[in-house]
C-alpha cells in the first residue's frame, strides 16, 4: 500500500449521494435500538446527509477497538459481551464504525441480476481449468474487468464451490499476477483454486492493471466503499452462476486484496471462508501508527479527513473486524518479517478475536500462521489455506 497523492476533499465537494438509502445509518439505529440487522436485509429508507457533509457522520458508541469484549447500552455505559445476543449489539457498533471511514454503501436492494459480456478472443485453455474475461456491469456507471475461471473436471450439472479472488497493489499487472500470467508464482491463487475445482472470480482494483478509473468523479468517500461494491456485484455474479453453490463461496486475497476480503466478508455474509495474506495488522501497529499509506483515494481518505491520521481516533480496528466475521472462518498468512503488517498487531487482533470465535463454540475455525518470511505468500502455507477453504465449506 502507498500514499496516494490526489485530494480528496475536492472529490468529496464534486460527489453527491443523496437519495441513496445509508445502511450506516440504519445499522446506528438498531444498535440504538439493542438489536442488530442482518448485513443485506432490505430497510426502509432514512434521511441521511450526502458524503460531503462529514460533520454528521454516524460514529460508533465503542471508543477502544482493540477491546471485543463489551458493548455500549443505551446509557451510554460499558456493559460486557456474555452472550450471542450481547454480541450482535456490539457487531452492529462495529459496522457503523467502519461505515464512518469508507462511507456508507449504496442501496443494493433496487440491483438486478449482474449483465456482462465476455471479452471476445479472452477464453484460453488451461491445465484444469478455462479462463475467459469479462467486463462487468457494477450499476453505478462503471464496468469491473475481471477473469472468471472455471474447473473443467467438474460433471455437468453439478454445483460447486466459488471463491472470488483479490489481488495485490501492482499497477501493471493487477489481476493478471492472481491467474498466473505475470508476476509472482506464488500470488496465482487464483489458478491454483480453480485447479482444484473451483469457479473463481477475479476482478480489477480500480486504477490498477487494465481498469482505467478516476476516483474524484464517482460517487463513492472511499475506494474501499468502491471496492466493497465491485466485489458484492462479483459475489452476486457467482450466485447467479449455474454451476456455483450459492451457499459455499469463500474469498481470499494478498496485502491490498488481503484487506479487501476481510472489508468485503464483513459486509457480505454470503462469504462463509476468509483467507488474508498479509493484509492486516493493528492499526497501531501498522508502520508504527503511519497511517499515510491508508488515506489516498484509492483507500481511506477519511482517515487524514477526518481522522488526522491517528491510530486513536480511527473509528474500528482489526480485532473487531476480525471478530465480526464470526461465526464464519478466517485464515490469515501473517509472515513474522512482513514490514507493512508487523505481526505484532496481529497476534494481539487474533487473542481478542478468540474470544467472540470461543462465544459462538468454533475457536478451531480462527487460524493464523507465520512463516518466517516477508511479505509473500508461501507454497506450504497457501496449501493449508486451500485445505482450509475446502474443509470449511464442505461443511453444512
Amino acid at each position: 500500500m502507498s500514499p496516494n497523492s490526489s485530494a480528496p476533499s475536492a472529490r468529496s465537494q464534486r460527489r453527491s449521494l443523496s437519495g441513496a438509502v445509508r445502511l450506516v445509518t440504519l445499522l446506528a439505529l438498531t444498535a440504538r435500538l439493542g438489536s442488530a440487522t442482518p448485513v443485506g436485509t432490505p430497510q426502509p429508507s432514512a434521511p441521511v446527509a450526502t458524503a460531503a457533509s462529514t460533520d454528521t457522520v454516524i460514529e460508533p458508541r465503542a471508543r477502544d477497538h482493540l477491546r471485543v469484549e463489551y458493548f455500549i447500552d443505551e446509557a451510554g455505559r460499558e456493559q460486557p459481551v456474555r452472550t450471542q445476543a450481547d454480541w450482535a449489539k456490539r457487531r452492529a457498533d462495529i459496522l457503523v464504525g467502519l461505515y464512518a471511514s469508507t462511507g456508507e454503501l449504496p442501496d443494493r436492494r433496487v440491483l438486478g441480476p449482474v449483465r456482462y459480456t465476455v471479452v471476445e478472443g479472452s477464453r484460453a485453455e488451461g491445465p484444469g481449468f478455462t479462463r475467459e474475461k469479462l467486463m462487468i456491469d457494477a450499476d453505478d456507471g462503471d464496468r469491473i474487468p475481471a477473469w472468471l475461471l472455471r474447473p473443467t473436471h467438474t460433471p455437468p450439472g453439478t454445483r460447486g464451490p466459488a471463491v472470488i479472488a483479490l489481488h495485490q497493489t501492482h499497477v501493471r499487472f493487477g489481476k493478471d499476477e492472481i491467474v498466473g500470467l505475470a508476476g509472482s508464482p506464488n500470488l496465482a491463487y487464483a489458478r491454483e483454486l480453480a485447479q482444484r475445482g473451483f469457479v473463481v472470480i477475479a476482478p480489477e482494483f480500480p486504477t490498477l492493471g487494465e481498469y482505467k478509473y478516476d476516483f474524484a468523479k464517482d460517487r463513492y468517500p472511499s475506494g474501499t466503499l468502491k471496492g466493497i461494491w465491485n466485489h458484492m456485484r462479483c459475489v452476486d455474479l457467482l450466485v447467479d452462476l449455474p454451476d456455483v453453490d450459492s451457499k459455499r463461496i469463500a474469498a481470499i486475497g494478498h496485502s491490498l486484496g488481503g484487506h479487501n476480503a476481510i472489508w468485503l466478508s464483513v459486509v457480505d455474509e454470503r462469504i462463509r471462508v476468509v483467507v488474508s495474506s498479509c493484509g492486516w495488522t493493528a492499526i497501531p501497529n501498522y508502520k508504527n501508527g503511519d497511517l499515510k499509506g491508508w488515506e489516498g483515494e484509492r483507500y481511506l481518505p477519511r482517515f487524514r479527513e477526518r481522522y488526522g491520521n491517528d491510530p486513536a481516533r480511527v473509528p474500528w480496528d482489526f480485532p473487531e473486524l476480525l471478530a465480526a466475521l464470526a461465526p464464519r472462518a478466517f485464515f490469515s498468512n501473517s509472515p513474522i518479517g512482513d514490514t507493512n503488517f508487523a505481526v505484532e498487531g496481529v497476534r494481539r487482533s487474533v487473542q481478542e478475536a478468540s474470544k467472540i470465535y470461543a462465544l459462538f463454540g468454533v475457536p478451531e475455525r480462527l487460524q493464523v500462521r507465520y512463516p518466517d518470511c516477508g511479505h509473500d505468500f508461501p507454497p506450504e502455507i497457501r496449501e493449508e489455506a486451500y485445505r482450509f477453504i475446502e474443509a470449511e465449506l464442505a461443511k453444512p
